[in-house]
Order: structure tokens, then C-alpha cells, then sequence
């Protein structure tokens, strides 16, 4: 398993984590960024000069070309995740996830979509957040 970037519909939220364990404690299973799709993105290099060394007299003048690379939208650095941390708690289940935006969208997504009664653990207070729905 690796960890992957999950993006709710209808919020300004990224969820790092693991699918198997974040979709345990939801109703709706989420799906990870990156199965969108990869895609090739095609941007332009303006016309510019180059030196062949410090202090050329005679610079190349490099023509305006187009590059093509790969995007991939849920790609992240393993090194490190990104975003802070919180922890979900249902029953006996503790599992820890990070995520990137306000605790404010994380707490309304977990409302609107959570199996079980949940306590949300984040920086500051934690939440019991109830059974949606």
C-alpha cells in the first residue's frame, strides 16, 4: 500500500493517506487524484540567448520552442507528506492521515460522509463528530 491524495468533491480539501484506511471510516469510498489520469502538458519557451561560458562576448540565441512533460496530479514527495496531521478514532480503530487545507472543510466532510460515531483528533480540541446519515 502507498499513501495517495484524496480530493472530496464540493470542498477545498486534500487527504493524504492510505485507501484502504480512510475509506474504512467513510460511507462514500473516496478515489484516489491520480486515477483521473496522468496526462501530457505542452507549455511554450520564449526565444532567449545562452552563454557558452562566463563572460561569452557572443551569445546563441536560442529559437521559441514547446516542451512536453508528465503531470500527474496525485503524485506527492515520499520524503515527507504534506499538510498537518489528524487522527481519526471509531471504536477500537486509531489511524492517523494528514491533510492540506481548513480543519473547518475537514470537520464538514467528515460529518457529511463518516460510517460510525468518529473523534476527530486535530490541533486543538478534538471532535466527536456523529454517525451521518
Amino acid at each position: 500500500m502507498s499513501i495517495q491524495k484524496f480530493s472530496p468533491e464540493g470542498f477545498e480539501l486534500d487527504i493524504y493517506a492510505e485507501l484502504d484506511n480512510i475509506n474504512y471510516f467513510l460511507n462514500t469510498p473516496l478515489v484516489p487524484v491520480s486515477e483521473t489520469g496522468i496526462v501530457n502538458k505542452q507549455v511554450d519557451v520564449k526565444q532567449h540567448t545562452r552563454r557558452k561560458y562566463v563572460g561569452d562576448p557572443a551569445p546563441s540565441n536560442i529559437p521559441k520552442t514547446e516542451r512536453v512533460f508528465m503531470y500527474d496530479p496525485g503524485r506527492i514527495d515520499r520524503s515527507a507528506l504534506p499538510g498537518q496531521p489528524f487522527i481519526l478514532k471509531q471504536g477500537p480503530e486509531k489511524r492517523q492521515f494528514t491533510f492540506k487545507g481548513n480543519v473547518v472543510d475537514l470537520h464538514a466532510f467528515l460529518i457529511s460522509d463518516v460510517k460510525d460515531q468518529t473523534m476527530l483528533y486535530t490541533t486543538g480540541a478534538p471532535y466527536d463528530i456523529p454517525k451521518s446519515t
